[in-house]
């Protein structure tokens, strides 16, 4: 019979022999007064070794319920190409979603895409507590000193955070390569799709496969409310999965980002609200 994982390791700090944390946030360095953070709230499938691999089997992980599938590597080399700083998870979606507002109740999957996380299913209070200030608000701290940071340099960052999407979902062939999800505030948004459609052969959605406006995310924390200039890349993953696919998509995305960093009002706080405001 399958254990409850969250018991387990709940009986595993009270008796000290749980594993000690591991820094939840990747931090790569960059040109703080350049004015471009790279986020990645998705960036690997790994489960701390205190959860195992919370009754999920290797195929499971392996797919995008555990992480978004090349956006990692493509953080890192879009940090390499624009010297810029970027800050990336170190731990699985599966365990808690750092791009979720505390309050939402998708933060811990039980189930995700028809997958049961067992490790999850007897999650108490205390246990999400646990999570929350082990993985999820270290990480969004991190992000709100590295924007203090920069602002100090001299410059007030844009925020572009990277991720992947499936090629299909429950049967529906998605014909976007790249989707670009924001807000209210279209000031990198809209450049970056129009710069995007101006080359040849790509599928871009705007505001596709999914919506920008969702409350308490990361873009919506970090970028809506704060009122800095932000746009979130969804890259289909399928044509990201290879280091030639990820160096491809690196070369379009900086030479693009490169160009766009220079336009007027980019670097100033503006609040525009959010459609998810009631």
């Amino acid at each position: 019979m399958l254990k409850d994982t969250a018991t387990q390791v709940s009986i595993a700090r009270d008796s000290g022999h749980a594993d000690e944390a591991v820094d939840p946030v990747e931090a790569i360095a960059g040109d703080d007064a350049a004015g471009l953070l790279l986020l990645c709230d998705h960036a690997v499938a790994d489960i701390p070794a205190e959860y195992g691999d919370l009754g999920v089997g290797g195929e499971a992980r392996a797919r995008h319920i555990a992480c978004d599938i090349g956006a990692g590597p493509l953080t890192r080399s879009l940090a390499a190409r624009l010297n810029a700083p970027a800050l990336l998870t170190r731990f699985s979606r599966l365990l808690i979603d750092p791009n979720r507002g505390e309050d939402d109740p998708t933060l811990v999957m039980r189930i995700s895409d028809r997958v049961v996380v067992h490790g999850n299913a007897g999650l108490d209070e205390r246990e999400r507590e646990h999570r929350l200030n082990a993985y999820h608000r270290p990480y969004h701290a991190a992000i709100e000193r590295k924007i203090a940071e920069m602002t100090a340099a001299g410059c007030m960052p844009l925020i572009l955070s990277i991720h992947s999407f499936t090629h299909s979902w429950r049967g529906n062939d998605r014909p976007w390569h790249i989707g670009i999800l924001w807000d209210k505030d279209p000031r990198l948004a809209v450049p970056l799709i129009d710069a995007l459609r101006a080359q040849e052969n790509l599928e871009v959605g705007d505001n596709e496969p999914y919506i920008g406006s969702l409350a308490g995310d990361t873009m919506n924390r970090h970028g809506t409310r704060a009122g800095i200039a932000h746009a979130l890349v969804e890259v289909r993953q399928d044509l990201i999965t290879t280091p030639g696919g990820v160096e491809e998509w690196a070369d379009r995305l900086a030479g693009i980002m490169e160009q766009l960093m220079t336009l007027d009002g980019l670097h100033e706080v503006v609040k525009f609200g959010s459609r998810s405001d009631v």
